[in-house]
C-alpha cells in the first residue's frame, strides 16, 4: 500500500484553484504536494476537495495565494504554516516556495539559489562538478536533503549531517525531501559537521558536497581547521566541492580568495573555481 501524505500547498497552487472557481470548472488537476504528483480535486461552493480526504474552505485558499513567502500543511480541514523555531539555535526555519521545488529559509537566508534558477537547478549543479558521483558521498550539511537526495541516485552510500533539528523538522513536512527519509543508501548524522567529521576514518569518501550555512551562520565550517579534516577524509584522487555564493559579487569576493587559500594550505593541489555553480572544485 502507498504510503499516504498530508496535502501541502502554497500560492502555486492556491492561484491555480481560484483561476478553475473563477472559470466555473467543477474539478481541477492540481499538485497535493508543491508540484510532486497532481490530483483530480473537486470543486464547489464553499471549497475544494481533495481525494485524500481533505477539505479546504475558499477563504482559507485565499490566504495561502496571499502569502507567497509561505508553505501550508492541510490537516483535518485547517491549515498550517510550515515554520519551526529552533531552541536549539535560536533560529526560525520555514519552506519558502517557488515556481519549482521549494527551498528552506533559516534566519532570513536562502538556502539555495531562487533567482533565475529554482533550488532543484541549484542542486543539479553543484553536483554535477562531481561528476561522476560514485562510491561514498559526504555531504556536510542536509539542509532539505537535495544534495543527498541527488548524489544517492549513482553513489553506494550518501553520509549527511544536520546540526539543527528544527531544518530535519521542515525536511520531514516537505513533499520533495521524502527520498531523504526513504532512500536506504541515505544515512542521516545529527550533530555539528565541525565536531563529527574528525571521527570519519582517513580516506573514507571518494566525493565530499560542502553546502553550508552563509559564513555568519557557521564560520567555523569556512576554516582551515575544517579544510584539513575535509582533506584527511577524501580518498586520494577525489573531489570536493565547496559553495561559496557567487564568485563575481563584490561580497563573496574576499571570501573566495580566503577559501582558496585555506583549501591548498590544508593539502588540496588544486582549486578550480566553478561559478556555474557558484563555488569550487578541490583535488586531493
Amino acid at each position: 500500500m502507498a504510503k499516504a501524505y498530508p496535502v501541502v500547498l502554497s500560492f502555486v497552487q492556491a492561484e491555480a484553484l481560484l483561476l478553475a472557481r473563477q472559470q466555473g470548472k467543477t474539478s481541477v488537476q492540481i499538485s497535493p504536494d508543491l508540484g510532486v504528483s497532481t490530483v483530480t480535486a473537486a470543486l464547489s461552493e464553499t471549497g475544494v476537495a481533495f481525494p485524500q480526504g481533505e477539505h479546504l474552505i475558499w477563504q482559507d485558499i485565499e490566504k495561502i495565494r496571499h502569502s507567497q513567502n509561505n508553505c501550508f500543511i492541510v490537516e483535518n480541514g485547517q491549515i498550517r504554516t510550515i515554520q519551526v523555531f529552533s531552541e536549539q539555535t535560536n533560529r526560525m526555519c520555514s519552506l519558502l516556495p517557488t515556481y519549482g521545488a521549494p527551498t528552506m529559509l533559516i534566519a532570513g537566508f536562502t538556502m539555495h539559489r531562487i533567482i533565475e534558477i529554482d533550488p532543484m537547478q541549484d542542486t543539479v549543479r553543484k553536483v554535477a562538478t562531481l561528476s561522476p558521483v560514485r562510491g561514498r558521498v559526504l555531504d556536510t550539511a542536509t539542509g532539505l536533503g537535495y544534495t543527498a537526495i541527488a548524489a544517492a541516485r549513482t553513489a553506494e552510500e550518501v553520509i549527511t549531517i544536520e546540526l539543527d533539528m528544527g531544518a530535519r523538522e521542515i525536511a520531514r513536512l516537505n513533499p520533495w525531501s521524502r527520498d531523504l527519509f526513504d532512500n536506504p543508501r541515505i544515512k542521516q548524522l545529527s550533530g555539528d559537521s565541525f565536531e563529527i567529521v574528525p571521527t570519519f576514518e582517513d580516506e573514507s569518501f571518494t566525493r565530499i558536497i560542502h553546502d553550508p550555512p552563509v559564513f555568519s551562520l557557521a564560520g567555523e565550517l569556512y576554516s582551515g581547521a575544517f579544510y584539513r579534516q575535509l582533506y584527511r577524509v577524501l580518498r586520494r584522487g577525489g573531489r570536493l566541492f565547496h559553495y561559496i555564493g557567487n564568485l563575481e559579487s563584490k561580497s563573496s569576493g574576499t571570501l573566495t580568495r580566503g577559501v582558496l587559500r585555506r583549501l591548498q594550505e590544508a593539502g588540496f593541489a588544486r582549486v578550480i573555481r566553478r561559478p556555474e555553480a557558484f563555488g569550487v572544485v578541490a583535488y586531493k
